[in-house]
């Protein structure tokens, strides 16, 4: 899946996922070292489990991040079933 992101410095997040685990993310944009290491975290996490812990987090006095943003789109992968 490609998410259009909103409200971050990253413009897409491309996930793929298997079985409700996350086999691979990739963040366009933003604060490279930081998503490289959320993306590695999350690889071969359950979906849900994914969400509850990404969910809801925020960046300064933004009112997402891009930790909710891929929170956001894993999300629509769970609706898209």
């Amino acid at each position: 899946m490609n998410y259009k992101t909103t409200g971050v410095c990253s413009r897409y997040i491309h996930v793929d996922v298997a079985d409700e685990v996350i086999t691979h993310v990739d963040f366009e944009g933003g604060c490279d070292g930081n998503l490289q290491g959320i993306s590695q975290l999350v690889r071969g996490m359950n979906i849900s489990d994914a969400i509850t812990r990404l969910e809801g987090i925020k960046c300064h006095s933004k009112a997402t991040s891009c930790p909710d943003q891929l929170a956001q789109a894993l999300k629509e992968i769970v609706n898209q079933k």
